[in-house]
Parts: C-alpha cells; sequence; structure tokens
C-alpha cells in the first residue's frame, strides 16, 4: 500500500462538497478506481474504453451536488448527485445534455461514484449514495436513476436500485456494459 495512505483500518472519514481545487485529485481517484476494482470486471481493452466514457464532469462540482470522501485527510472516494439530463461521463465524453431536471416529474442522477483501491469494501459508496440520495430528496426528488458499471451494480442492488435497461457504450472503441437503474426516494426516512 501507499506509504501516504492511512492505515485503513482505522481510517476516520469524512465528506465535504467538491471544489475546482479538488479537480486534480478527483482524476487521480477516478484512474485509480477504474485501472483497480472496475479492471476485475472489464477486459483490458473494456478498461482503456472506459476512460474515454468516464470521467470528472466539472458540472457536479460548480454545482455543489459532487462529494469528496477523505480517509484521515486522503481522498478515499467521491460521487455525486444531478439535477441536470446527463447520465453518466466526464468533461470530455461526447452527447452531454446540461438542461435541468424537473423535481417530481424526472428523476435525478447519481453520478461518477469512484473508490480507491486502497479503501474499498469500508462503506465509502453507501456513504456517497446516502448523502446523494438524501440531497436530492430534499431538492424535491422523489426518485433517483444511476448508469452502473459492472463494479458498481452490486451495491446499487445492495441499496435498492433496481434494473431499468441494460445497454453497452462503445464510444470508446469497444463495448462496455452498463445498466441504468432506478430508485424511489422515500420522504421522511433514510434513503
Amino acid at each position: 500500500m501507499d506509504d501516504s495512505r492511512p492505515d485503513i483500518a482505522r481510517a476516520t472519514l469524512s465528506h465535504r462538497l467538491a471544489t475546482e481545487a479538488d479537480i486534480p485529485a478527483l482524476h487521480a481517484l477516478m484512474e485509480a478506481a477504474i485501472s483497480g476494482p472496475l479492471a476485475a470486471f472489464l477486459t483490458p481493452e473494456q478498461v482503456q474504453a472506459s476512460r474515454a466514457i468516464m470521467g470528472v464532469d466539472s458540472q457536479l462540482v460548480t454545482d455543489r451536488t459532487y462529494f469528496l470522501i477523505m480517509a484521515d485527510g486522503v481522498p478515499a472516494g467521491c460521487g455525486g448527485w444531478s439535477h441536470r439530463i446527463t447520465s453518466y461521463g466526464g468533461d470530455h465524453t461526447p452527447g452531454r445534455e446540461p438542461a435541468r431536471l424537473t423535481p417530481g416529474v424526472d428523476a435525478a442522477r447519481v453520478r461518477a461514484m469512484y473508490t480507491h483501491p486502497a479503501f474499498v469494501r469500508r462503506g465509502i459508496g453507501r456513504m456517497i449514495l446516502d448523502l446523494c440520495e438524501t440531497a436530492a430528496r430534499d431538492a424535491g426528488f422523489d426518485r433517483v436513476e444511476l448508469v452502473a458499471t459492472m463494479g458498481g451494480e452490486p451495491l446499487y442492488r445492495a441499496a435498492g436500485y433496481t434494473d431499468i435497461e441494460a445497454f453497452e457504450d462503445d464510444r470508446g472503441g469497444v463495448p462496455v456494459p452498463l445498466i441504468r437503474m432506478g430508485k424511489p426516494l422515500s420522504k421522511g426516512f433514510p434513503a
């Protein structure tokens, strides 16, 4: 393990909204997650293609809907929610749609969830989902949707998400399997 990482078993997790100054750290965290945990579910070609369709969406940071999870001051995970149409992808991904969604009509989007390989299976993904679902509910949304990678699918199922549509994105050169999933948000109860 990298010596700059805290003792995983004893690390204290905290969260805050990401800022523009965090974008370089977010890029590094996402690259580590794509190269690490996601690689267990995809071929090397699909991992490379994933880099073309995933990444930092600075609109989420600007909107102040993107969370950074820290473990004793070290970036351990990130993810956010959105009130915009785009379902997944980074700044470089074609086909982005920044128009706003309508609470009570549209589903909010959970977006760009990544955990550093040194911190998988420590509750970071669940923490991000809880933060996103609570914030979306507080903004008036009654349901959320996300686009799951094969690596994220087990977490989302355990958190109550169900399949809407399986599809592949081949914009990175080879097809990458993805699943659009959704979940209703109950008012007054934890997500």
